[in-house]
């Protein structure tokens, strides 16, 4: 048998290429959603005949958001990973 066939893997079986030439495996990503606490400053407003009376209405919940305000502090609560 010649030297050069001597090297050659058997009929039938493939040759591995090494770890550094075989391409990565990409793995796909997956949407990952979480639940966050958010602290967000709003302005509300709410018809009152003084500001003793809007304070009282606001603070027990009643009016409405005039504008949507912006987010102060964003914390990660858990992973929902279902």
């Amino acid at each position: 048998m010649p030297a050069s066939n001597a090297l050659r893997a058997p009929p039938g079986h493939a040759e591995k290429a090494p770890a550094e030439k075989r391409p990565a495996e990409k793995i796909k990503p997956r949407l990952f959603h979480a639940r966050m606490v958010v602290t967000r400053v709003e302005e509300w407003c709410v018809e009152a005949e003084t500001a003793a009376e809007a304070e009282a209405l606001l603070t027990s919940g009643a009016g409405h958001r005039c504008t949507p305000g912006e987010s102060i502090q964003v914390e990660f609560d858990r992973l929902l990973d279902e």
